[in-house]
């Protein structure tokens, strides 16, 4: 079986927070610079333990991030290919709240979508910062968690799942989807 996790770096808890600075800079910049006809997405994929980032953690970004796009009128595109994980930034045409849609369903949906985040921003004046639109606010329910029918966030809290079993299931998942694709 294949194992996405058997190459890479190991990144410390140092460097994943130094690229989220780099992202919500980069995240407020892309905001204020995008029309109001335009949408900002973030996508990156939910990978538990150390290694972040390989060719084959690469392929597998690449390939749900196509799908993901099929059916999206994009501006503009930034990859970033970080030892921290591959990520893209895209803007788009179309309202926040449709765009989230799309991507609430291609998480769910998608063969490859549980294992994406997928961030629609937009600026909070009553927070002065920017922050992505919620599942909640589409009146949907939160994410299950890749193992169990619990919310995914109180299973990351509690550490319910070892990054061994999350990893599995990642592999196993991706197996699946290039079996069939």
């Amino acid at each position: 079986m294949l194992n996405l996790f058997a190459t890479g770096i190991p990144q410390e808890i140092t460097a994943v927070l130094n690229n989220r600075d780099q992202r919500v800079e980069l995240q407020n910049q892309l905001v204020a610079d995008a029309s109001q006809t335009q949408s900002v997405v973030a996508l990156k994929l939910n990978i538990p333990g150390p290694i972040k980032n390989n060719a084959d953690l690469t392929r597998l970004f690449l390939a749900g991030l196509a799908a993901f796009k099929q059916k999206l009128v994009v501006v503009r595109q930034i990859d970033w290919s970080k030892s921290t994980g591959p990520e893209t930034f895209l803007i788009v045409e179309g309202s926040s709240l449709a765009i989230k849609k799309q991507a609430a369903i291609f998480e769910d949906r998608h063969a490859l979508g549980r294992l994406f985040d997928i961030d629609v921003l937009i600026w909070q004046s009553d927070l002065q910062q920017v922050q992505p639109i919620s599942r909640q606010a589409l009146g949907q329910p939160t994410r299950r968690c890749l193992l169990c029918e619990q919310p995914a966030k109180v299973c990351a809290r509690s550490r319910r799942h070892t990054v061994a079993e999350l990893q599995a299931a990642i592999n196993q998942q991706y197996q699946l989807f290039m079996e069939t694709d």
